[in-house]
């Protein structure tokens, strides 16, 4: 098996990857066909572009540069959050705590005071209930207003990278990276970044589901060095070692949206069909996924006896054939089936010669 779309790279030391689209479409409109689908509709959302600023001095970076190489220039500085895969709760994952409130409405609670949270298309507890008396605005056909405040507090770590170009003893360039882990803020200070905004609700009187509030955001971050000068924001130690002085900018965006579930129709051109990895052991295997359950004529799955006999693939209700190198791609163009032939007499048998 390939990662590579179903191909073999032909790079053995390529580190990335095609991934399979599953859908093909032929071009013919008769294979498109109309499904319900239960989907979240979003009535309305806002997106936000935050920033923040952090500053640090004299920052110390590893490996060391080797004995006998120098300095010759930054190449490039490069930044990336830091995230522990096998430890979520790790305090040096870049965190965003998202503390929302608003007013024109209110988060449905339970007995206890908590806000009831449903699963989201993320498939996790990600959507807040949201009610508010709509009725005056559902007259005039339109939607409510709500406000909200947003505060997000930053915690957590960075990761800084140096590429810098090195001269050995022989006046050779050499490439050489260093590497910092960079705190942004403690748990017990975090960076506090605060907006406003406004939503369009929908009505939550005349439906039978009450609309939900979702919030997301993903966090970037940028950096450079203090004044832009190499001579004054970096520094060489006698070891080796080298400290900078950087800005570290974070660039965050958010979304928010009100969502109502909702039955769509969509045009289809049917279900995905993957080419599996057949093992050897097993002749047969089973289904995924059910079949459709609407009836129509299948020239690869129905019996033979069912088409038209004339040599083409179209359905047998459209009363037309086709020559065998042209397929019935449109009912339009076929021409009717020709009467079948009379079946032809039986040859006369020689008699049998006297001896």
């Amino acid at each position: 098996m390939s990662c590579f779309g179903g191909r073999f790279s032909p790079d053995l030391f390529q580190n990335c990857c095609n991934a399979n689209d599953m859908c093909e479409f032929d071009g013919n409109l008769n294979n498109v066909v109309s499904e319900p689908i239960y989907v979240q509709k979003v009535y309305d959302a806002v997106l936000f572009h935050l920033q923040g600023i952090k500053t640090v001095g004299n920052q110390t970076f590893s490996p060391a540069i080797p004995r006998g190489h120098r300095l010759k220039r930054i190449v490039d500085i490069r930044c990336k959050k830091f995230f522990n895969p096998q430890n979520t709760n790790d305090p040096c994952n870049l965190k965003l705590n998202i503390n929302t409130t608003i007013s024109g409405a209110t988060f449905v609670q339970n007995a206890n005071g908590d806000d009831i949270v449903v699963v989201g298309p993320d498939g996790t507890y990600s959507e807040k209930l949201i009610y508010a008396d709509t009725t005056e605005c559902d007259e005039q056909g339109k939607g409510t207003p709500l406000f909200g405040t947003q505060s997000i507090a930053v915690t957590g770590d960075v990761q800084v990278y140096i590429d810098l170009l090195l001269c050995d003893r022989y006046d050779h360039e050499v490439p050489f990276t260093v590497c910092s882990k960079v705190n942004i803020a403690q748990q017990a200070a975090p960076m506090t970044l605060t907006n406003f905004f406004e939503l369009c609700m929908p009505s939550s009187v005349n439906t039978a589901h009450l609309p939900r509030f979702t919030e997301f955001c993903n966090p970037a971050c940028e950096t450079r060095l203090a004044t832009n000068n190499m001579g004054r924001d970096l520094t060489v130690c006698s070891d080796g070692t080298i400290k900078a002085n950087l800005i570290i900018a974070l660039c965050i965006s958010c979304e928010k949206k009100l969502l109502v579930p909702v039955q769509l129709c969509v045009l289809s051109t049917g279900f995905v069909q993957l080419d599996a990895v057949t093992n050897i052991a097993c002749e047969e295997f089973p289904s995924l996924y059910p079949k459709q359950t609407q009836e129509k004529y299948n020239p690869d799955t129905d019996d033979e006896d069912d088409d038209c006999g004339c040599g083409c693939d179209c359905d047998c209700d459209c009363g037309c054939s086709q020559p065998a190198y042209d397929p019935c791609d449109s009912f339009d163009d076929c021409v009717p089936c020709p009467p079948p032939r009379p079946p032809r007499p039986p040859r006369p048998q020689p008699r049998n010669r006297r001896s």
